[in-house]
């Protein structure tokens, strides 16, 4: 049976970021509303926030950590396929280097990579985990904050790559805006009341509601606009639970489902019955909202009068056909008369026939005759044995000249079939001119997989289907090791993308499983080690050689052979120099039984190991 599971983060107090005012708010009304009208179990919705209460024995305090280490620990040990999962996180969102991060409360802009979480990690773990899973940021980007470029255009790509649905609080270049009036982030009040009022039962109809509503909520309080970007990935039908909400369907007076540009007007009609967020937000709103629904019933009112239809036009009688095609006139037009008596018009018809049928019917016989001539011709100068080789080939000559007079009188041999190549690089080469014809790109899966979609039409005992079966092959192979290219480089998530593009009927589909579940394998323990790294670093204070050697020892654990431990070595070694370059720096200044201390700290196996170990001999003898 599917759980449903719920994180909900939001930060107030941010150490070096303007602190926000609703975030905290935003992520407690949604958990809130889970749990109490979404069927969402208490134990299974995890709420961070500056002061929110411990999930167990864990802290949910929303530093960097906590977040990773909860999360990594929700998909390990307590996601399961076709589960699903609502991650929502309301704070400060920053773009550094083309790369999204989301801004934990100790977030610092000065160290954006040290201190922030990206957002490509955090949506590879959730489609690693197979859970039906719907992302919502709402971001705040800080004003005038350096570096701080468009959050949110790699959040979408990662999305569609990684079919991940994922709602944004607005577009790339917009801003997310708040009001403490309302006591919510526009977004997040959208969210709730389209939720409360039935209208959150599908992405879909869910997207729908928060384009229109949110940028009203923005327009109502004098707020630039923002326009939220939703990514709907196939295969995501639902995104709640067991809902005790009532299913609500809008429809137009005339029983019509109103098409989604029609949905302005008539959402307010439907949000209505919502509870308001707040008592004076009901206020501020009601008169506005009752003056535009009566509006829109007149305009319905109107829509729904009864209109005659037109009068029918007459078609025109039978004498009025003449050499061209006759014009519908209506019957208020006085009709043409005719000039040319209808009895004439048919004799001139018939007789033109009559001529036509008769040329045809001479040209096929004065056909027939000279062909049946010139057969008895060459047959009888075949007999006597005189036919010469030059009278033979003109007669041969006229053969296709009489075939193409009279096709039927003279049976043409289909042309052989096209041999198929035999050279694996002639197959090769056949695929990828035939990719090319499609206007495909060979570096791409999905393009690959479209051309093997488009190959496997081509039926058993269809011409070129031998070209297509190999074609399929070949293309398959290509969607294979670009899966393990991306593999290699520690691109897991579009390693596994691409391998499941090949289907059960393709030939590599079970070398394709066994190699996804190996890479969602790696993928976790990437993750896993890239956070144990993350945690070194944050042990570090400069100039403190323990703390360097504490961090060695976390970096340690990293394994060989696992992803990340070509980058965890890098950094030992580094960490290893640092503490050999502090108890150097002791020794100068004449304190060695310091830099003995210091230089004590160098791991064994380390490039500084060594040189250590040397210097503590040097500085013992003085």
């Amino acid at each position: 049976m599917a759980n449903n599971w719920a994180i909900a983060i939001g930060i107030n107090q941010y150490q070096f970021f303007q602190p926000l005012g609703c975030a905290q708010a935003d992520a407690e009304a949604l958990r809130d509303y889970l749990v109490t009208e979404g069927g969402f179990l208490p134990e299974k919705c995890l709420l961070m926030t500056d002061t929110s209460a411990p999930f167990g024995d864990r802290s949910t305090y929303p530093s960097k950590d906590n977040i990773l280490r909860l999360v990594e620990d929700f998909a390990a040990a307590c996601w399961q396929p076709e589960d699903k999962l609502w991650f929502f996180f309301s704070g400060y969102g920053v773009n550094h280097h083309g790369q999204d991060y989301l801004m934990p409360i100790a977030g610092d802009p000065e160290r954006v990579e040290e201190t922030g979480i990206d957002v490509q990690s955090l949506l590879q773990v959730i489609q690693i985990t197979e859970v039906n899973a719907l992302a919502l940021f709402d971001f705040n980007r800080a004003f005038a904050n350096k570096g701080n470029n468009p959050i949110g255009q790699e959040t979408i790509e990662l999305a569609q790559e990684l079919q991940v649905s994922t709602i944004i609080s607005c577009q790339p270049e917009q801003f997310s805006h708040e009001s403490r009036e309302l006591g919510h982030g526009f977004f997040t009040a959208a969210l709730i009341e389209a939720l409360r009022s039935g209208n959150g039962k599908d992405l879909t109809n869910l997207e729908n509601y928060l384009s229109v509503r949110t940028p009203e909520l923005c327009h109502h309080y004098w707020r630039p606009t923002q326009n939220p970007v939703t990514i709907i990935t196939p295969g995501n039908p639902g995104i709640t639970g067991t809902s005790t909400t009532t299913d609500i369907t809008i429809t137009s007076e005339n029983n019509s489902l109103i098409q989604p540009e029609e949905l302005s007007e008539d959402i307010f009609s439907t949000a209505k019955a919502a509870p308001r967020l707040q008592a004076n937000y009901l206020k501020n709103y009601t008169n506005w909202q009752s003056s535009l629904n009566n509006n829109t019933e007149q305009s319905a009112e109107k829509a729904v009068s009864p209109v005659s239809p037109p009068p029918l036009p007459q078609l025109p009688e039978v004498g009025q056909i003449s050499g061209r095609l006759p014009e519908i006139q209506s019957p208020q037009q006085p009709q043409a008369e005719n000039k040319i008596p209808i009895t004439k018009q048919l004799l001139l018809w018939g007789a033109s026939t009559i001529l036509l049928l008769g040329l045809i019917l001479m040209v096929v016989i004065r056909n027939q005759a000279g062909f049946q001539t010139t057969v008895d011709e060459t047959q009888q100068n075949k007999i006597r044995g005189d036919i010469n080789p030059n009278q033979q080939r003109a007669d041969v000559k006229t053969l296709p000249t009489l075939a193409r007079a009279n096709p039927s009188a003279f049976p043409t041999t289909p042309p052989p079939p096209q041999r198929t190549p035999t050279s694996k690089a002639k197959q090769e080469n056949q695929a990828l001119l035939d990719l090319a014809k499609m206007s495909l790109n060979k570096t791409q899966a999905s393009d690959l997989s479209k051309a093997i979609a488009t190959a496997r039409k081509i039926k058993s005992g269809e011409p070129l289907y031998q070209q297509a079966q190999e074609n399929i092959l070949i293309w398959s192979r290509m969607i294979f090791d670009l899966a393990e290219g991306r593999a290699k480089r520690g691109k897991y998530s579009s390693a596994i993308a691409a391998a499941k593009l090949l289907t059960k009927d393709g030939p590599l589909y079970p070398k394709a499983q066994a190699a996804i579940k190996r890479w969602q394998f790696e993928s976790k323990q990437s993750f896993t080690n890239k956070t144990l790294l993350d945690a070194a670093n944050a042990l570090i204070k400069k100039g403190q050689a323990s703390t360097y050697n504490r961090a060695i020892a976390v970096a340690q654990t990293v394994s060989p052979g696992e992803p990340g431990f070509d980058t965890a070595k890098k950094s030992i070694d580094k960490w290893s120099e640092k503490i050999f370059a502090i108890a150097q720096k002791r020794a100068n200044r004449g304190k060695f039984k310091d830099a003995i201390q210091a230089a004590a700290l160098v791991p064994e196996g380390t490039v500084a190991y060594n040189k250590a170990q040397a210097a503590m001999k040097k500085w013992q003898s003085k």
